[in-house]
């Protein structure tokens, strides 16, 4: 299996933009990184491409995860995607969302494997990139691992090169999205069945898994670990991951370190008229689990919205921190 799917952020919707993507590679370079959602609407009938699907190649390797329902905006929003650079295109057949249900996608595709297949179809005829898909394990109706088999042969059936599954089923009404992360059970055992019954098919699983040490265990399991919520609150768990997964030296680079690297693209941002704050509001967990945290996070919260911010934030949070050596590191 292609050992680039071994660990991977997951796609979320407001937090894995571009700017957080540059942040995370300060970190990681082999971690596989995704797009946040976008929808093939968004592409075809927006003004502005640049805005969903501009990347930088520091991001590398980078998948575009699209969201939609027509086999042919599918296809078409598959290859501007390749056209774009990107390392694979992804399907969500995950969200829950209500806003995602009334576009007919997302989790509520489940409940159709046979169009989800053509969707795959569509997609691998378009380009010559990896078709990925992400799911549930099921949705609330069709939630047995019957079901859950059934829905990975059909997408199989269509050339899906591999299936990344978040090990909790989705329920449709009366649960909002971030209480479908938490409230339905997690049924690893699920995910491990599909790996034997496809045992030549690569499987990811996704949910739950919070640190590197769980993500060696799964791995035992499974082909890859997607690692979503926790892969933002504290990011420098990533640090080591490099050498774990792939057997490359890491980074190494310290907190303080990471910032300093940083400090050229805020300046860079600036020059496009994009504020600080949009930037480093991705790292305010940078320090999560270490004693300077809350310093780290008050003094971000209080400074980077501030009119006449610029890069040199950085440089006064540096000198601040000699201050706080024994905290910050």
């Amino acid at each position: 299996m292609n050992p680039n799917y071994r660990l991977s952020v997951a796609p979320m919707m407001d937090w894995t933009d571009r700017h957080y993507r540059y942040f995370m590679r300060l970190i990681t370079k082999k971690t596989l990184l995704y797009t946040e959602m976008v929808t093939t609407g968004a592409i075809l009938r927006g003004k502005n491409k640049d805005r969903y699907l501009k990347f930088s190649n520091e991001e590398y390797p980078l998948a575009l995860q699209l969201g939609g329902d027509d086999p042919k905006d599918l296809a078409e929003c598959a290859k501007i995607g390749e056209d774009y650079g990107y390392s694979e295109i992804n399907l969500n057949v995950g969200c829950p969302s209500d806003r995602v249900q009334n576009g007919s996608f997302g989790a509520c595709l489940m409940k159709d494997p046979d169009k989800v297949a053509k969707l795959v179809s569509a997609m691998k005829v378009s380009t010559k990139l990896p078709i990925t898909v992400k799911h549930r394990i099921g949705v609330n109706g069709k939630e047995s691992l019957e079901d859950l088999i059934h829905f990975v042969k059909s997408i199989r059936s269509a050339g899906v090169d591999r299936v990344i599954i978040h090990a909790r089923i989705a329920i449709l009404e009366g649960l909002s999205p971030a209480e479908n992360r938490t409230i339905p059970p997690l049924r690893y055992n699920d995910v491990y069945a599909v790996k034997k019954e496809f045992p030549d098919l690569s499987v990811s699983i996704n949910g739950g898994i919070k640190s590197l040490e769980d993500t060696g265990k799964e791995l035992v399991h499974v082909d890859g670990v997607m690692i979503g919520r926790a892969a933002y609150e504290n990011p420098y768990l990533f640090a080591e991951a490099d050498s774990l997964f792939w057997n490359i030296p890491s980074l190494g680079y310290s907190r303080l370190e990471i910032l300093e690297r940083l400090k050229d693209y805020l300046e860079e941002m600036g020059k496009q008229n994009i504020r600080p704050h949009s930037i480093l509001r991705h790292t305010l967990g940078l320090y999560h689990g270490n004693p300077g945290a809350r310093f780290y996070r008050r003094f971000l919260s209080e400074n980077m919205h501030k009119p006449n911010t610029d890069y040199t934030i950085i440089d006064e949070f540096i000198e601040k921190a000699k201050e706080y050596q024994s905290q910050i590191s």
